[in-house]
């Protein structure tokens, strides 16, 4: 029979063999829930990077690619990121989110090592110091080119041109808001590297195929692009459809909205927003279903008229719509 010191001393040998073994494995990058061109392109970007200095990691996804996105990783022969749902257990690096609600459901069970971010921080808490990367730029993929000239590692050509697109797609063709002039170099440094002469004409395809949404479900479109939050301990979900002309959805717009009552009363959410952002107007259309039209209304700044109000100008989610909100339900 062995002694209690020797058995001790095998646990804490097999526990070793555990966490090398866990250690072995590769770092999972993964973008948020419903992941757009951002959240998907900036997980191949960092796990490339991040293998190329010698820590193993290998990109997911929480969600199949969008149409916009469907049409970068085809066009720039970039491979798509399988689909996994649970990270329990293992080493997470998170891109484009930091909102648990944003997150795999089971993060908890997870640890996180790496964070690179765009947004308002969103409660991620950890056990150990990170690294960490958030700035308060148009698009992700601004911040993983610091990361590659900070690290001395070329970006390939086919991930620059993701980045590139990325950045035109999150900044709104340098239209929106959000747009500083980091990403602005950022994607002159990328068309550059992936060879793309015409940065103007590739943002305007990647919005001809984001508006494409003849034939696809109200309910596939209010989930394309959808963020969910907690407020004050209420759920609350804005959702964003880009478009070159509202004037496509209008036969669907009573499907829109009848898909969000439906979402709310299935998921218990507070409030259900969609922005319908007219690209070329630069303004967004907002509507709204919710248990409370008054803190929408201290919100946006104008009262929804039939479920429905036009914000001119507004043309960002985590910049106009998000931070006034949290501050209405505060």
């Amino acid at each position: 029979m062995k002694s209690l010191s020797t058995r001790f001393a095998l646990a804490v040998l097999a526990a070793a063999g555990c966490l090398a073994a866990l250690a072995a494995e590769p770092v999972l990058v993964v973008g948020h829930k419903s992941p757009d061109t951002d959240a998907i392109v900036s997980a191949i970007a960092v796990a490339h990077l991040k293998t190329q200095q010698g820590v193993p990691a290998i990109a997911i996804a929480q969600g199949i690619p969008n149409p916009e996105t469907r049409y970068v990783l085809d066009t720039f022969k970039l491979p798509t990121p399988p689909v996994q749902a649970s990270v329990a257990g293992r080493q997470v690096f998170l891109v484009d989110h930091s909102d648990y609600p944003l997150a795999p459901d089971d993060l908890k069970k997870a640890e996180v090592v790496g964070l690179v971010d765009h947004h308002k921080l969103g409660g991620l808490a950890t056990d150990k110091p990170i690294e960490a990367w958030v700035f308060p730029v148009g698009c992700s993929g601004t911040i993983i080119t610091r990361m590659y000239l900070s690290a001395g590692v070329p970006i390939p050509r086919e991930i620059a041109a993701g980045m590139l697109a990325a950045i035109l797609s999150d900044t709104v063709v340098f239209k929106s808001p959000t747009t500083t002039p980091e990403d602005r170099a950022a994607a002159a440094r990328l068309a550059k590297i992936a060879g793309v002469e015409d940065v103007q004409a590739l943002g305007m395809k990647l919005f001809e195929v984001k508006s494409e949404i003849a034939g696809v479900p109200a309910m596939s479109l209010l989930k394309r692009d959808f963020k969910a939050f907690t407020m004050n301990g209420r759920k609350v979900a804005v959702a964003q459809l880009e478009l070159m002309n509202l004037a496509t959805v209008s036969p669907i717009r009573q499907d829109l909205v009848d898909a969000m009552g439906q979402l709310k009363k299935a998921d218990g959410y507070h409030t259900v927003l969609l922005m319908l952002t007219d690209i070329l107007k630069e303004g967004t259309e907002m509507l709204v279903v919710t248990d409370d039209a008054g803190l929408v209304k201290a919100a946006l700044g104008v009262e929804p008229k039939g479920g429905a109000a036009w914000l001119p100008g507004v043309m960002s989610r985590k910049k106009q719509v998000i931070p006034p909100l949290e501050l209405a339900f505060r």
